[in-house]
């Protein structure tokens, strides 16, 4: 990726009216970034994790023509970390994720989750699976602050007609 100009991404919080920008990790996630960037511009109902801590995300059909490698892979993320997890549909299929019907969660089916991290302490470790690692593949470089504001605003009050948004800046 030598020579590369630096791509960024705005993330938000459509309802919430918040935005951050992060860049992407193409020298240590190229696959990944490739994937996303292509996929530009993705919004769909957000959620707050359950297991992990301070994660806010939003899951899609796949998008790439084949899942990227687990490249810059991490069970600990930190703030502002942008991470992508690729689930079979089944894995996210049980009533305790409270995922609306709306979602693809057959057999077969591959669910992509991009995620966004927050605050501190986060420990990617669910009940029903064991260690989930993450791809990180960007990292937010502007309004951190004021999204994990929202964000902590989201846990409280709700994500209910909310929508996670992610575009080229």
């Amino acid at each position: 990726m030598e020579g590369m100009a630096d791509r960024y991404i705005e993330v938000s919080l459509a309802k919430r009216g918040v935005q951050c920008t992060a860049k992407l990790l193409d020298d240590r996630a190229p696959l990944t970034c490739a994937a996303v960037w292509e996929a530009l511009p993705l919004g769909s109902d957000v959620y707050h994790a359950k297991y992990a801590r301070n994660e806010i995300y939003a899951l899609f059909q796949a998008f790439a023509d084949r899942e990227p490698p687990l490249e810059n892979p991490t069970i600990t993320p930190i703030p502002g970390d942008l991470c992508y997890f690729s689930f079979n549909g089944t894995q996210l299929g049980t009533p305790s994720y409270g995922y609306e019907e709306g979602a693809d969660l057959r057999a077969g089916a591959t669910v992509v989750d991009l995620a966004l991290f927050y605050e501190r302490n986060n420990l990617l470790l669910n009940g029903d699976v064991g260690w989930v690692p993450g791809i990180v593949w960007g990292q937010v470089v502007e309004g951190l602050d004021r999204m994990a504001e929202a964000c902590q605003d989201l846990w409280r009050a709700g994500a209910l007609g909310e929508t996670l948004n992610f575009r080229r800046a």
